[in-house]
């Protein structure tokens, strides 16, 4: 986010005295730009300019020379007890200063950036009364070894002066926040041109300033431009300007002001030919960048890259180039292969053409670039560059050249040197931007009835051109905004220039006879049983890693490792979109486990990406340009499936301990029921059967089938192994479900409600024995059919287990389960005779199937 020095931005609009950073912010919030921070003064208390007038090196015993120096601070200069007044003495370390020089001197009461607090304290023999200060200790800059000197050329000053001011480190600077498509405003020229809109101050264009440049665009250094893109033949590069600058001293420092508004602006002062650069582009906007000379070798050729082609950045990595990116290249060879890369077009240069400490002739390079193709090799490279964050949302592109006369005009002042008399300018811009607007649209859209004569006032002022013609006008866009482009983008400039706060608030009506759709309702519906059932619902993020699935134990060929992957991923680790619930809500689990939260019941509802294997590659559209028929189709059929999952994770107890009893920790059963709850919850009679399947444990796990028979999820106990892989308490217990495949199977109908019944239930109670392999849930299944088919027709009100036992006298190998009916008919009493034969033909049924016999 761009910084806001005050006295910065007063150079291009007139700021009334006495303004501040929280006044800046609420002036420029008025017109969409908003606050994100306001950063203090760096430095508090008495900070001084100082003149030495003693210098006496002193050495140590331990090897080390330092100077006790008298120094002249003006005011601040100590009294004698005779009353008269002497230069204050301090101990320094340094040595690249000597008597006369002007320094900067931090008194007793003054705190430093760290915070580091002065005062005088006795040292080497000496009481130092405070601290003659580097670049470093004032986070000026990296320059420890010396302390600043002020040279006369670059300030006015005199001892005892402020030098907090001098070095702008007693102003405040405002960091504002600037949306995509307000790109000029990552410069003072765009701030102070907001300014004026929203206050009235008079605006002074630092580029409208330039005289013009009358130079012939040709005869300088040779520059060819052949930027076409191999997939869609996009131009890359519409204008490019080079300058040479000869005998400058590139690599000295800049001026003190200049490293001081760079450091206000958040940037590192280097050298001279880097900081002016760096400075013109905050300024105007306009991305610059400086070459070696000498390491160029005419003519410079801006082009696609080469298959295989790479290049190492300015950061020292080295860089596999793509077919995409666009590159500032050298000299083709003898070969005819292209010549050698000296760097990314708007986003990052190459090292080999970086300035150095023996660079004197320079190639000042400033050029527009598509936004799209910079946007896309920045992040294709994970380069944020200052740059690029500029390119990528629109550069004016009339401003190359006159930030290059800035750029040269500030190296040669600071630097020596002479510039070339010829230049280049290779200008294939097209012509400005052309909209036709109703004049009356930004009323009807808005609702505040604006006149013809105060939508063209507010057009004009933001630099359009307007040509009114009855009803509708001709607006010429102005270069700095690539994003007015059709006329709603107009109809927003109104809106906000004539005063957000002018918009009435007027709240919508609901339209009858709408609401949930059957799929929201259902959600909702589920979303509310489990809620209800002690559930607390999370959303967690849906990226992935393999580690997470190797965590789960899931098996190399499992269909659920086969994921999207990521291009641009938020984290390395996580580079996968994921395929099923748990591997993320079981990451929020261990995240709550891990802070003290060992009593866990969390459930998630949200969709999964289940790519299908051979499906078509999504196609790579073109930027800036609306996508045809046949593109959108192909990009829908890149699109995997995804379906909504619900899942749910328990953890420790599940019914507190109390004086109602011992309390009970959660086990498979209470999954198993969550999912069976799912079901309930959308009219689906879901079943369950014994199953093995990662992550669960394979002796206490059930697929969830619909009444079709299709598998539509799992529950029970996590594996062992799991819970240990992700740090969570034993016997933890989790469940997942395709939400989508449980709906596809809901009634669509409105359940009919059934009258009370008014006739009393009998009850009975069956106990077989059966085999120990036979699982509970299909012997339950063989007694509801059972007790559902007999002579009395179907009057079973209620079916559940209530007992499983093993041991005497039921035979090894067999286990006795008890289950309770409750049996009721709607139009009598039922008799005893009624009752038992349901009871006979459960155990028919029961027996038929999987051998069961009453327990004696």
């Amino acid at each position: 986010m761009p910084r806001i020095p005050l006295t910065w931005l007063a150079e291009h609009v007139d700021l009334p005295p006495g303004t501040t950073a929280e006044q800046l912010a609420a002036d420029l919030v008025r017109v969409g730009l908003e606050e994100e921070a306001v950063h203090g003064a760096a430095v508090t208390g008495p900070l001084v300019v100082g003149r030495v007038v003693e210098r006496t090196p002193e050495p140590q015993k331990n090897g080390k020379t330092i100077n006790w120096c008298r120094v002249d601070v003006g005011s601040h200069n100590e009294a004698a007890d005779d009353g008269a007044v002497r230069p204050r003495g301090i101990v320094c370390g340094a040595h690249n200063f000597d008597v006369g020089d002007l320094v900067v001197v931090a008194l007793p009461g003054a705190v430093l950036p760290g915070p580091f607090p002065i005062a005088s304290r006795r040292t080497y023999g000496h009481v130092s009364d405070g601290m003659i200060c580097s670049a470093k200790e004032l986070d000026l800059g990296d320059d420890h070894d010396g302390i600043i000197v002020l040279s006369p050329d670059d300030v006015d000053a005199s001892p005892g002066d402020d030098a907090k001011a001098l070095l702008g480190l007693g102003e405040e600077v405002l960091e504002i926040n600037v949306t995509p498509d307000r790109g000029y405003c990552f410069s003072m020229r765009g701030v102070a041109r907001e300014y004026g809109h929203s206050t009235g101050a008079s605006f002074r264009d630092p580029a409208a300033l330039q005289d013009a440049d009358e130079r012939p665009a040709e005869g300088g250094f040779p520059v060819e431009v052949d930027d076409a893109s191999p997939v869609h033949g996009a131009a890359g590069c519409d204008r490019f300007v080079a300058q040479v600058v000869r005998a400058v001293r590139a690599h000295g420092q800049s001026p003190a002001w200049m490293q001081r508004r760079l450091t206000q602006a958040g940037m590192r002062p280097i050298s001279l030919a880097v900081d002016v650069t760096n400075y013109v582009m905050l300024d105007l906007g306009q991305p610059l960048h400086a070459y070696d000379l000498e390491q160029v070798a005419a003519p410079v050729v801006v082009r696609r890259a080469d298959a295989g082609e790479q290049l190492r950045t300015l950061d020292g990595t080295l860089r596999e180039l793509h077919p995409e990116d666009l590159l500032i290249t050298d000299s083709p060879a003898a070969s005819g292969r292209a010549g050698r890369v000296l760097g990314m077009a708007g986003v990052m240069g190459g090292a080999e053409s970086e300035v150095t400490d023996a660079t004197t002739d320079l190639l000042i390079e400033a050029a527009h670039f598509d936004p799209v193709t910079v946007a896309r090799t920045a992040r294709r490279h994970r380069i944020p560059s200052e740059a690029a964050k500029r390119f990528e949302r629109g550069v004016d592109p009339q401003l190359p050249r006159v930030a290059a006369r800035r750029a040269v005009e500030l190296l040669l002042r600071y630097g020596g040197g002479t510039a070339d008399d010829a230049l280049t300018d290779v200008d294939r811009t097209g012509a400005r931007t052309v909209v036709e607007l109703p004049l009356d649209l930004p009323a009807r859209l808005v609702g505040v009835p604006y006149t013809a004569e105060e939508v063209a006032q507010t057009l004009t002022e933001i630099g359009c051109a307007v040509e009114a013609d009855g009803q509708s006008a001709r607006v010429t866009v102005p270069s700095w905004r690539p994003d007015l482009a059709v006329p709603v983008d107009l109809v927003e400039e109104v809106a906000r220039l004539r005063g957000y706060d002018a918009i009435p608030s007027v709240l919508p009506q609901a339209p009858a006879g709408r609401g949930l759709t059957r799929s929201q309702a259902a959600r909702r519906a589920v979303a509310d049983a489990l809620v209800g059932a002690g559930f607390v619902e999370v959303l967690s993020y849906p990226f992935v890693g393999a580690h997470q699935h190797d965590a789960l134990g899931l098996p190399a060929d499992d269909a659920r490792r086969h994921a999207v992957r990521l291009l641009n991923p938020l984290s390395d680790e996580q580079p996968e979109m994921r395929t099923h619930l748990l591997v993320t809500l079981l990451e929020t689990v261990r995240r709550n486990v891990g802070r003290g939260l060992v009593d866990v019941a969390l459930v998630e509802s949200g969709l999964v990406t289940r790519p299908d294997r051979g499906a078509p590659a999504a196609p790579q559209l073109r930027g800036a340009t609306l996508p045809s028929s046949e593109e959108l189709a192909a990009l829908d059929a890149a699109v995997p499936p995804q379906p909504r999952h619900v899942a749910g994770v328990l953890t420790g107890v599940r019914e507190p301990a109390g004086w109602w009893g011992p309390g009970r920790r959660a086990d498979h059963t209470d999954a198993i029921e969550a999912a069976l709850l799912v079901g309930r919850a959308v009219g689906v009679d879901l079943s369950v059967a014994a199953a093995a399947v990662a992550p669960w444990h394979p002796g206490r796990t059930a697929e969830v089938r619909r009444p079709d028979g299709v598998v539509v999820g799992h529950a029970g106990e996590l594996h062992p192994r799991v819970v240990a892989a992700l740090d969570l308490p034993s016997r933890t217990v989790a469940f997942e479900l395709d939400l989508d495949a449980v709906l596809a199977v809901a009634p669509t109908e409105p359940v009919q409600a059934v009258a009370v019944p008014t006739f009393p239930p009998a009850k009975e109670d069956i106990a077989l024995v059966v085999a120990e392999h036979v699982a509970v849930g299909e012997l339950l299944d063989a007694v509801r059919v059972g007790a559902s088919s007999s002579p009395a027709g179907d009057i079973v009100e209620e079916l559940r287990v209530f007992d499983v036992y093993r041991g005497a006298p039921v035979p090894d190998g067999s286990k006795s389960v008890a289950f309770s009916l409750r049996l009721r008919a709607a139009d009598r009493t039922l008799t005893s005779a009624e009752a038992a034969a349901v009871r006979e033909a459960a155990v028919a049924e029961a027996h038929r199937r999987h051998g069961a016999t009453l327990r004696a």
